[in-house]
């Protein structure tokens, strides 16, 4: 599932006259490195919903996983639009990110125990997980695993210089 390069955009309306937009390899190596991000889903209501989460950025895509009966799971059965948003909790320093996309289920075993994979290198054995049966296994519990290939990021830069730059897929 790799995409092509997306079509790159600095709005100038919200960046300094000297910024210039970011390069889509800087995003995605953020969102590679990033350990935290949060999704924003929606309820069948038409409540929003934001809990934190890791995940992990693999073929150009950002992966998680919940519990079946969590409410991020339950939204998404709804309806499997999602925002996911990283960055620094700071005004004039960092980067923040926000991916806006369709949470699609991974169900194909060797997709995941590459994934799982992905999961311990990057965050340590605690998040060790067995694959069986479309689905992760730890300590006695399954957790659906969702992939997020972006339709849109916007990037936010802080500080020297202020920007905000857009991929479009």
């Amino acid at each position: 599932m790799t995409h092509d390069e997306p079509r790159t955009r600095l709005d100038k309306r919200y960046s300094d006259p000297t910024a210039t937009a970011v390069p889509w390899s800087r995003a995605s190596a953020l969102l590679e490195s990033a350990e935290l991000f949060w999704i924003s889903t929606v309820r069948p209501d038409g409540r929003p919903h934001v809990t934190p989460l890791p995940a992990v950025w693999s073929e150009d895509a950002l992966h998680f996983c919940t519990g079946p009966e969590e409410r991020k799971a339950l939204n998404l059965a709804a309806n499997p639009h999602v925002v996911l948003t990283t960055g620094a909790n700071t005004w004039d320093k960092g980067y923040d990110l926000v991916v806006e996309g369709e949470a699609v289920r991974v169900t194909d075993d060797a997709r995941l125990r590459a994934l799982a994979a992905a999961w311990e290198a990057k965050y340590g054995e605690f998040w060790h997980f067995e694959v069986r049966e479309g689905s992760f296994h730890h300590g006695g519990g399954s957790a659906l695993v969702f992939s997020v290939a972006p339709r849109t990021v916007f990037g936010f830069g802080k500080g020297e210089p202020f920007s905000q730059t857009r991929w479009r897929f």
